[in-house]
């Protein structure tokens, strides 16, 4: 999979979650408040984030993780 498939890949699978427009989830934006998660639905997505790519994310890692392109990059180190 390559860096485009994986963004595109990552959009649409938390467009769906968090119930956004793929639209709103540009690189720059924050995570938080484009998908509007609280301390509870941020674990929701951590996990679904790990099931879809099979990959493990320490709470260290998602703290340092605040827009969507630092998750592009988290997730291509790491698939």
């Amino acid at each position: 999979m390559d860096k485009q498939e994986l963004i595109e890949k990552v959009n649409a699978v938390l467009a769906e979650e968090f119930e956004v427009e793929v639209s709103d989830i540009t690189p720059e934006g924050d995570i938080k408040k484009t998908l509007q998660l609280d301390s509870l639905s941020l674990v929701d997505m951590v996990a679904l984030i790990e099931n879809e790519f099979s990959v493990k994310i320490k709470s260290t890692e998602i703290s340092q993780i605040k827009t969507f392109a630092a998750l592009y990059d988290f997730l291509a180190e790491r698939v």
